[in-house]
């Protein structure tokens, strides 16, 4: 595994700093985007979620670039819940280079559940009727270039010319999962980066659903 860019290991005092502040329910992971299948590259207090370094993001493509919230490069106080059923808030911002190159992400996940009892006091004390939500918008255009080299980036650690069909399968199926196909014209890139049609990355897809749902 190649070492992490020193670009991004200069933000591990800014995520020590945010941890000790907030304390041992608060979270912060730092993610190295040019290798997406293996982007967390520090995790502080990764009791909260269990992000352990050598993982992949998680909700970066769903939860933060095609929030409604998402502008000037972070998306903030969006929930997600642990596999073991708790709430988490948590917020993240894109790390660019001086040429403007999204190279990582700074992620604050932050575990509601200490806060329980009062929560739970808040909730009946200030009960609010919820707003409908807004039709989700297309994605703005810097968020397709975004995923665009992210494309490049996952495919690019990838032996495309030696790859057999259930490597692709495998690749498909972790690009599924992080929500690349979400983005406009993402299939036609895929496809034409793997050397196969875009019919073929359907039928992928669907073997992956079926195996998914056995």
């Amino acid at each position: 595994m190649q070492s992490p860019d020193t670009r991004l290991t200069s933000y591990i005092p800014v995520a020590d700093m945010i941890a000790s502040t907030f304390g041992k329910h608060c979270e912060v992971v730092i993610h190295d985007l040019s290798r997406p299948q293996n982007s967390v590259i520090y995790a502080v207090n990764n009791h909260v979620t269990g992000r352990q370094v050598g993982q992949s993001f998680d909700h970066l493509i769903k939860q933060v670039l095609l929030s409604k919230q998402f502008k000037g490069d972070m998306t903030a106080n969006y929930k997600t819940v642990t596999e073991d059923g708790r709430e988490v808030k948590s917020s993240t911002a894109l790390i660019r280079d001086p040429t403007g190159e999204v190279i990582g992400a700074l992620c604050i996940n932050y575990d509601l559940s200490a806060m329980g009892p009062i929560k739970a006091f808040l909730d009946d004390f200030l009960p609010v009727e919820a707003e409908p939500e807004a039709p989700a918008s297309a994605p703005v255009e810097n968020v397709v270039e975004i995923v665009d080299d992210l494309i490049e980036k996952i495919i690019a650690q990838a032996d495309t010319a030696a790859m057999k069909k259930r490597e692709k399968i495998r690749l498909i199926a972790f690009m599924e999962s992080k929500g690349i196909f979400l983005i406009k014209g993402a299939m036609d890139k895929v496809a034409a980066r793997l050397g196969i049609s875009k019919v073929t990355v359907y039928s992928y897809l669907d073997e992956i659903k079926k195996n998914k749902a056995r």
